[in-house]
């Protein structure tokens, strides 16, 4: 793992056990407190663990009703400064999917926006948002996603656009493999090769 922050080196089980005891008493009031508290967590980290620890409290199942498109200002914050895929994947599928889900309309002019951004991460966000969707996945913001960093040389992008069409892959094959065919000459390679990976073709 590339990073600058150190680590204690705790195991991921471990690590969820004491968040769960750690945060088992606080109170969120209103989804204000609740992301003062996820932020207060994830700027004042000296170890990545703890900002395992304000994603653990980001998604915690008593903040349910905040999960809403006024949280993502926090995750933006949280994509951008995190910049690594660790955190990004885990927020891109696990809280910015659900709130899209939930609320499609406004997220998904928010997806097509950061799919332009100047973020590899926030690009990396809007092409991922959507891996467990399956036969839900809305295909047309899914495209439109990967079209603006198709041409990109950008290893993360490039295995980003890869992984989301192999997991749509599992419930319309032969749609990702007549993307795939049209796309040809401006997919680059490891995106094809991810894309198809489970399924062959060209």
């Amino acid at each position: 793992m590339k990073s600058a922050m150190p680590y204690h080196g705790v195991p991921a089980p471990l690590l969820r056990k004491i968040s769960k005891e750690c945060f088992a008493d606080l109170e969120f009031t209103d989804a204000m407190q609740w992301q003062s508290q996820v932020l207060g967590l994830w700027r004042g980290a000296h170890f990545r663990e703890e900002r395992y620890a304000a994603l653990f409290l980001a998604g915690d199942k008593r903040a349910h009703f905040f999960q809403t498109p006024t949280a993502m200002k926090m995750y933006e914050e949280m994509i951008v400064t995190g910049a690594w895929w660790d955190y990004v994947d885990e927020i891109a599928s696990h809280r910015v999917g659900p709130i899209l889900k939930d609320y499609p309309a406004t997220m998904r002019r928010e997806m097509l926006s950061w799919s332009k951004s100047d973020s590899l991460w926030k690009r990396r966000t809007s092409i991922l948002c959507q891996l467990g969707f399956k036969a839900e996945t809305d295909l047309e913001l899914l495209y439109a996603c990967i079209e603006p960093s198709l041409s990109s040389k950008e290893f993360f992008l490039r295995k980003a656009i890869g992984w989301a069409l192999r997991q749509y892959a599992w419930t319309n094959a032969a749609e990702v493999q007549r993307y795939c065919a049209r796309e040809r000459s401006r997919l680059s390679p490891l995106s094809r090769r991810e894309a198809l990976k489970n399924i062959g073709g060209s």
